[in-house]
């Protein structure tokens, strides 16, 4: 499982021209699911996330967590997140999770992220065509694969 976690000063994300979720100061992130994810996966990356530092203290450092700022979250699901990209100029997404195994994993992950930060999260629509908006705040941009972390 991938996450590109953006700290925004405030990002919206459209559908069929109609404002689905929005939110001020937090995080936007992009979450790719592959085949192999599990419950752990979101276990392991719901807890990284919400316990990020990356937002600046009065002395100026990346010290705070979303709770300390009262951030929200803005999650959306973005299987392009794993393209591969070694052959040729069109992106192969066979790494991607189908639906059937996505939705269910993306759908824990709202869950978990929710629980974890101890209010909703705010998310886009699987599988439709969204658009994304951010103001990201820095700009600070991290990336973190789940299985990275052993």
């Amino acid at each position: 499982m991938i996450a590109v976690i953006q700290r925004v000063s405030q990002a919206s994300v459209v559908i069929d021209n109609q404002v689905k979720s929005q939110i001020g100061t937090g995080f936007l992130i992009l979450l790719g699911i592959t085949h192999t994810d599990t419950r752990e996966d979101i276990d392991w990356l719901s807890r990284k996330i919400v316990g990020m530092r990356i937002f600046s203290d009065e002395a100026g450092k990346m010290n705070l967590d979303l709770a300390a700022v009262g951030g929200d979250i803005l999650l959306i699901s973005q299987f392009t997140l794993h393209a591969s990209t070694k052959k040729g100029n069109r992106p192969s997404f066979i790494e991607a999770a189908r639906p059937e195994v996505a939705i269910p994993l993306y759908e824990a992950m709202i869950a978990q992220l929710s629980a974890e930060l101890g209010k909703p999260v705010q998310t886009g629509e699987f599988g439709a065509d969204m658009k994304v908006s951010l103001l990201n705040d820095g700009p600070v941009t991290i990336l973190i694969d789940s299985k990275d972390r052993i």
